[in-house]
């Protein structure tokens, strides 16, 4: 679908209530399952074992899922909940009337344990064909190819610094965020406000804002 190797190929089709029969799911996590996705198919396992690519340090496999959608959506928390379930980085394949979305989260160890991970974002791509998603194969290892398929499908939204790891770019790119929310809030509160004084402040606050924001990018 995405010209993976053929030895990477699996093609194994995953029961939905696999990834919520647990009892700590909530009932509405378990009714997204139920409505929003029509089938999940475990379709390639990328791996020092399955393709020519190095061990990494941080990624050890990467699991490709194709997830056939009854809708145009999906709520977010299914994709955590696979990703809870699955103690490898996953890159999921949406599908809904013949359209993909890539959809790829930034998964870490948590600090609580070796096999305990964490995601706390997802990006994800336009509703595409197939041959257009600019999700393809790129590094010598696998810590590489993940990097890789992320900044593949953020795209702009995670732009890159001279010699700046994936973590270091995933968090510039959330400060970047918050700081235009902060911009974005102030901007109406200048608008609003009716005392001058208040007025001069709230620019203030702006300005050093819009300093941060240039140092920033």
């Amino acid at each position: 679908m995405i010209g993976l190797p053929q030895s990477t190929e699996y093609n194994k089709r995953i029961p939905k209530q696999k990834f919520y029969e647990n009892l700590t799911v909530s009932a509405s996590l378990k009714q997204a399952f139920v409505e929003q996705i029509k089938t999940i198919y475990w379709r390639n396992k990328i791996a020092p074992s399955t393709v020519n690519v190095a061990e990494g340090n941080d990624v050890e496999e990467i699991e490709v899922f194709e997830i056939k959608l009854n809708a145009e959506s999906i709520d977010e928390g299914i994709l955590k909940q696979m990703d809870k379930e699955i103690p490898y980085h996953i890159l999921f394949l949406l599908e809904f009337d013949g359209k993909y979305q890539a959809w790829i989260g930034f998964k870490e160890k948590a600090q609580s344990g070796n096999s305990v991970y964490k995601v706390n974002n997802y990006y994800h791509t336009d509703w595409l064909e197939a041959e257009n998603l600019p999700v393809k194969m790129e590094g010598l290892s696998i810590d590489v190819v993940y990097e890789n398929f992320v900044r593949q499908i953020a795209g702009e939204f995670l732009s890159k610094e001279k010699g700046e790891c994936l973590k270091d770019s995933i968090d510039r790119s959330e400060k970047i965020e918050k700081i235009n929310k902060q911009i974005k809030n102030l901007q109406t509160r200048i608008r609003k406000e009716k005392q001058l004084n208040v007025q001069i402040r709230l620019r203030d606050q702006l300005r050093k804002l819009r300093k941060e924001l240039n140092d920033i990018c």
